[in-house]
């Protein structure tokens, strides 16, 4: 069953339900039946549940529990009771499945976000179990990884080996693979559910309005909010020499030399673990190079105040929860500005579908993941910066949610900025990007302006 939906319909919530989350662990008001093998849920405990249900989390960080690869796939297993024997065929055996072959014995901590989210779906489907909840799960994965994951999906599909349950926007791929489709609309509400054929056909243009994504077979092209290219402006940020490891001995960036200019929209791409995150935070000082320099406007940003390096340069995590300071979004896309930047705070939410009215009294971490993703780039634009780097700035965004974001860069862009994209988004890079810098094994691949 394929899953879709805007950004906040539950999509998440039904899958924390399901895999019994909620109520055991995460207080909620529950009415209604929910069966799991013809069981009500409700009666199991975490442990019966644990044993049907296997479960990817929309952040795939927050359910990585172990310090190295293999001992995290191998936690699993060991709650389960498998004997040793068995686990020392199955560990690799499902780390090989999900293209981690050889990272064995890596810290966990140390694998990029789309290696992280690999490592939780193995960790996920080692057990084998009869039943599999993905949310989002090529998220942050690079199109061959998608690939890949989307045809361990089909196997198992065409095996029969479990009932998967997928929340996905990127529905191009997850299509093909549905037999039943549950289209939500953003109160949570069914839309529709059935054949993915029926489903289209019946309710195309109600889940169009709604913010969901369709397929490029039944969809109809959208305008692009960015006119043509123009010539470059002042140079802004400048890499030179950068080569940089979290340790030494095992460089993730060599040699680096790039430059980005005003009204420049360069996108950072190749395959996870290429160093696109960690270029990306050199370039704005969460990073000192170990050798070569970045200069932000003349100046080595790692050595810049935070107030000078905030109105310089912007930047949205990956894991947008990483950047929330405070305990209410009021707060959060308030804090250090000044008088005039305040001005633009409520339009800039309203646009970004957070209306202040609505969310200003709630706690950033009960966003969902699209709604924290937009809440994180209006902390960043308010100020303006002259350069705005995005990490998977499409994560999680529905239809709207990703139109709006087009929308206000473009507006952005206006004003003389630069941005810088990583991203494994395709769709976003024909959409947005000027120059296309590609990295493999942390050397600049190629750097070609898009014609």
């Amino acid at each position: 069953m394929l899953v879709v939906g805007p950004s906040g319909s539950g999509k998440s919530t039904l899958a924390l339900a399901i895999s019994g989350l909620i109520p055991a662990d995460i207080p909620a008001s529950v009415s209604g039946e929910l069966r799991i093998d013809g069981v009500d849920g409700a009666t199991l405990d975490t442990i019966a549940i644990g044993a049907r249900v296997g479960l990817v989390f929309q952040d795939s960080s927050s359910q990585i529990v172990m310090e190295r690869v293999e001992d995290d796939v191998a936690f699993g297993l060991e709650n389960r009771a498998w004997p040793r024997s068995e686990m020392l065929v199955r560990v690799p055996e499902a780390l090989d499945e999900e293209g981690l072959s050889g990272l064995q014995r890596w810290p966990s901590r140390r694998l990029s976000g789309g290696q992280q989210q690999r490592l939780a779906l193995a960790g996920a489907l080692a057990p084998r179990p009869g039943l599999l909840v993905l949310d989002e799960p090529t998220a942050n994965l690079d199109p061959p990884g998608a690939a890949a994951l989307m045809a361990s999906l089909a196997r198992i599909r065409q095996e029969r080996t479990a009932t998967i349950i997928l929340i996905e926007h990127r529905v191009d791929e997850a299509w093909p693979l549905a037999d039943v489709v549950l289209a939500l609309d953003g109160s949570g509400a069914a839309i529709d559910v059935g054949p993915p054929g029926d489903v289209a056909a019946r309710s195309a243009t109600r889940m169009r309005e709604a913010g969901i994504w369709l397929p490029a077979s039944v969809d109809e092209p959208r305008p692009s909010p960015f006119g043509p290219p123009v010539a470059p402006g002042e140079i802004i940020v400048t890499a030179s020499s950068v080569r940089f490891g979290y340790d030494r001995a095992s460089p993730v960036l060599r040699d680096v030399d790039m430059t980005a200019a005003a009204g420049e929209r360069i996108a950072l791409v190749g395959p996870n673990g290429s160093g696109k995150s960690t270029l990306a935070r050199l370039l704005v000082g969460l990073l000192r190079p170990d050798r070569g320099e970045v200069r932000l406007r003349g100046d080595a940003p790692s050595s810049l105040p935070a107030s000078t390096i905030a109105r310089r340069a912007g930047y949205v995590f990956q894991e947008p929860e990483r950047q929330f300071l405070t305990a209410t979004i009021t707060d959060e896309v308030t804090i250090g500005l000044t008088p005039e930047e305040r001005s633009r705070v409520e339009p800039l939410m309203e646009r970004l579908r957070l209306p202040l009215g609505t969310f200003g009294s709630r706690s950033p971490y009960r966003l969902s993941g699209g709604e924290q993703r937009r809440l994180s780039l209006a902390c960043v634009l308010v100020r303006r910066p002259d350069v705005v780097v995005l990490d998977e700035p499409t994560f999680g965004q529905d239809r709207h949610g990703y139109e709006g974001l087009l929308e206000i860069l473009g507006e952005h862009l206006d004003h003389g900025a630069c941005l810088i994209s990583a991203t494994h988004d395709e769709r976003f890079v024909r959409d947005v990007a000027t120059r296309v810098v590609t990295l493999e094994d942390g050397w600049v691949a190629s750097d070609e302006a898009v014609a």
